[in-house]
């Protein structure tokens, strides 16, 4: 195999990199954040007393799902909103490090990598 052609595999492997670890992590944040949504079934509650306390924890998480999914088209979006979510964050938990280290962190990284996706992607086209 050709020098240029092995080159052209490293790039488009790159790109497909590029294009993709924001999005499955973006989707994995969103998981792992939905799982603290599952502390409304405790605490001794009845089912229909849980389930609204579920609804009112995982709608946040719905609406990042969502911001994902316009990402997909978008990364600038994902970008925005996953970085002035991680920095809002750390602004309201700044007495807890320890939170923000948890929550804003992949928050943080993943609009990093949204904003490298739509950057590697206009340059690109």
């Amino acid at each position: 195999m050709a020098a240029g052609a092995e080159n052209t595999q490293h790039v488009g492997m790159r790109s497909r990199l590029v294009l993709w670890i924001p999005r499955i992590l973006g989707i994995l944040v969103c998981v792992f954040l939905g799982v603290f949504s599952l502390d409304a079934f405790g605490n001794g509650k009845t089912v229909i007393q849980a389930t609204s306390d579920f609804a009112v924890h995982v709608a946040p998480v719905l609406i990042l799902f969502a911001v994902v999914g316009v990402s997909w088209r978008w990364p600038w979006v994902g970008g925005v909103v996953f970085t002035v979510l991680a920095v809002g964050y750390a602004y309201v938990t700044r007495a807890h490090p320890s939170w923000i280290l948890v929550i804003a962190g992949p928050l943080l990284a993943v609009g990093i990598l949204f904003i490298w996706s739509w950057r590697h992607g206009r340059r690109a086209a």
